[in-house]
């Protein structure tokens, strides 16, 4: 299936989990992409691996992202597929949270998706389609999870407010929420056995999400088959939000 042939995508924090996924699966459909990301050795063997194109930038950093936006118009001209996926994920409780694990999450899972969409509005083609990474932590309220949970139910409502805001250009605005996904990020957070099987059991279809199951849906939703869905989120969870 090649419903992505002339088209070009840029999806930030490409380089692994979701990101990865997405940009092979867009790729494999005929899309042109770039990736992003602030690890650069891990941004370049990812590129390498996929042979797409990839640029470093940090998405917390304002100024990364207004450098990121200016060299993709430079060489790419405008885009018709922008998925803000980067994201990080920090657990607290409300009464010990520092300060400094605040500011990193929304930096990187509010603000910087925010001003990403905000720098890449000019460059994005009519009929173009945005995908808003966010997560069923918005709705099922995971305790040690406030702030990221807040970052993404933050990302929510600005969706629906830029699909609004982008109409009169045709340009579609979407969320898709995953469940847990079995990614290098549940290394990151420290799943333990227990852990796992604990998650697990909130889950109606009893397993953990493949990054690539959610990558189909982001490429749908990012092609013409979908060109009458805008403000609309979307749960990939296994029935964990039921």
């Amino acid at each position: 299936m090649k419903n992505l042939n002339g088209k070009t995508a840029l999806i930030t924090g490409g380089n692994s989990g979701i990101g990865y996924a997405a940009a092979k699966k867009l790729k494999e459909n005929g899309a042109q992409v770039i990736i992003t990301g602030r690890r650069k050795e891990a941004v370049e063997n990812a590129a390498a691996e996929l042979d797409v194109t990839g640029l470093v930038a940090d998405q917390s950093s304002l100024a990364d992202i207004e450098a990121l936006a200016a060299t993709v118009a430079r060489r790419f001209g405008k885009i018709d597929i922008l998925l803000v996926n980067a994201g990080v994920t920090k657990f607290s409780l409300i009464e010990q949270m520092p300060e400094a694990v605040f500011d990193e999450v929304m930096n990187v899972n509010f603000k910087g998706a925010y001003f990403t969409l905000s720098k890449f509005i000019p460059i994005l083609n009519e009929n173009a389609s945005v995908i808003l990474l966010s997560s069923t932590s918005a709705h099922i309220s995971p305790t040690q999870a406030s702030v990221y949970a807040a970052s993404k139910a933050a990302l929510n409502a600005v969706m629906k407010i830029a699909a609004l805001e982008l109409s009169n250009r045709k340009i579609r605005v979407n969320a898709v929420s995953p469940g847990p996904v079995a990614t290098e990020i549940m290394d990151k957070i420290g799943l333990t056995h227990s852990l796992e099987e604990q998650m697990i059991s909130s889950i109606p279809l009893a397993r953990f999400g493949k990054a690539e199951e959610v990558a189909t849906l982001i490429a749908f939703l990012s092609s013409d088959e979908a060109s009458f869905i805008t403000g609309s989120e979307y749960l990939i969870d296994g029935g964990q939000c039921i």
